[in-house]
């Protein structure tokens, strides 16, 4: 496990490779492709309008905007990369051999060889499926939710400095109080899929995803059980619990912006709207369903403005999605407005920095999409999105993706990012991409 000096070119986005034709059919998305360079797109459902340019219009923006983006390290692991989850200095991956480390960022000091490199390392009994974060990335005593596949929840505590990170267990969820309380009681055991049955607080199948609020007051965990379940953070007690939530494993789940409801993504195709109130009474609602994809829902992402919905699916289509009315914050009834296509495999993960889209995918590539400006277009929204960069490096499919502004860049005639992206080949590469101001 270490860094290793990226051997991949620098490029910038001035013109567009023709792209080798595709199926069309179920089966051909988990075939082997070609590679893949273009950033042009194919469709893949052709019932959603397509929201990114033609051909010619694609590569005039491109032309005109000179993005520039480079692979400028590589961190390898011994195992598979499953997740990422960025906080301040520091980067963290979860990995199919249960390990949880924690890298010094790029964000940190980008120039300085010292970063990148590893300065926690953990194991655990089980494949790490999702990490996420609890505490701003200044606190020194941040918490790391990690959901496992042997159907467990762990909560590390966090002691950091600025180049140094400790990681102590303080938890493991359902917590034995919990199950103690909920074992005493009968009507506690419910039907979780087809033919298991379980205690309310317990997942029995791999715990997939994890969300927190906006607080850091409760977490929300989806399972592959097709349970949906909320937990407090401060003793870590199971609040709600949804059995057969979703009629096949759940593998998303995200918070809109303002925490009133929550969206969970699915095998069975669908994405499922909720709402919870802490306080009051009542129990998780399923307020909406919203059905477009043809296969299955990998993952979530909002815009930073939490205006927009995207969803990826094994149709290898990026599904984009908008409020038709209601108030801002995610609320209201979310309606598909277009699809940004490109990927060749199943999308697989999705990121947003900023206005950036980033996506993964099995095709073993991350496109980074961006709306063009908004208003009007003869008399319509302009709702178009160009693809400014696809980044190519990984040998296995892409599994997990993180991305962040570069605030310290000092170079004002762009904006600088910096995406990771983790995949199966065990490896995690950081890439900065340039993009210049309009």
């Amino acid at each position: 496990m270490g860094l290793v000096p990226c051997p991949l070119p620098c490029h910038t986005s001035t013109e567009s490779k023709e792209e080798s034709s595709t199926s069309n059919s179920t089966s051909s998305l988990l075939s082997e492709s070609s590679t893949f360079s273009s950033l042009s797109s194919q469709p893949s459902l052709p019932s959603v309008p397509s929201l990114t340019p033609s051909k010619s219009n694609q590569l005039v923006v491109l032309r005109s905007s000179s993005v520039h983006h480079c692979c400028i390290a590589t961190l390898q692991s011994q195992s598979y990369i499953c997740t990422l989850a960025l906080s301040g200095n520091f980067l963290y991956s979860g990995s199919s051999d249960g390990q949880i480390t924690a890298w010094s960022s790029t964000l940190s000091r980008p120039s300085n060889p010292q970063y990148n490199k590893v300065v926690a390392t953990v194991a655990t009994p089980s494949t790490v499926k999702f990490l996420v974060v609890v505490g701003s990335g200044d606190d020194r005593n941040k918490l790391l939710f990690g959901a496992h596949q042997d159907h467990k929840i762990r909560v590390w505590k966090t002691n950091t400095n600025d180049t140094y990170e400790k990681l102590k267990c303080i938890a493991t969820l359902p917590t034995l109080k919990d199950r103690v309380t909920r074992f005493l009681c009968s009507k506690n055991y419910v039907q979780i899929g087809l033919h298991k049955n379980g205690t309310w607080e317990h997942h029995i199948d791999a715990v997939s995803a994890l969300a927190i609020s906006n607080d850091g007051s409760f977490l929300y965990s989806v399972s592959w059980d097709r349970a949906l379940k909320i937990w407090r953070t401060s003793d870590f007690k199971c609040m709600e619990s949804v059995s057969n939530a979703h009629d096949d494993a759940i593998n998303a789940v995200i918070l809109s912006s303002d925490g009133a409801f929550v969206y969970t993504g699915s095998a069975d195709k669908k994405i499922k709207v909720w709402t919870w109130r802490k306080d009051k009474s009542t129990s998780v609602k399923l307020v909406g369903t919203l059905e477009k994809h043809k296969s299955a829902v990998n993952a979530l992402a909002f815009s930073t403005d939490g205006s927009v919905l995207y969803s990826g699916a094994c149709d290898r289509s990026v599904l984009v999605w908008e409020r038709d009315g209601g108030a801002d914050g995610g609320g209201g009834d979310m309606v598909v407005v277009g699809a940004l296509r490109g990927h060749t495999k199943a999308v697989l993960c999705l990121a947003v920095a900023a206005d950036l889209l980033c996506s993964g995918s099995a095709d073993y590539s991350v496109r980074v999409w961006r709306r063009l400006s908004s208003g009007l277009v003869g008399g319509d929204l302009n709702r178009s999105y160009c693809c400014l960069a696809v980044l190519e490096g990984h040998k296995r499919p892409v599994k997990c993706l993180t991305a962040a502004l570069d605030n310290s860049d000092s170079d004002h005639s762009s904006d600088s990012y910096f995406v990771y992206s983790g995949s199966l080949d065990c490896d995690i590469k950081v890439w900065q991409i340039r993009v210049p101001l309009s």
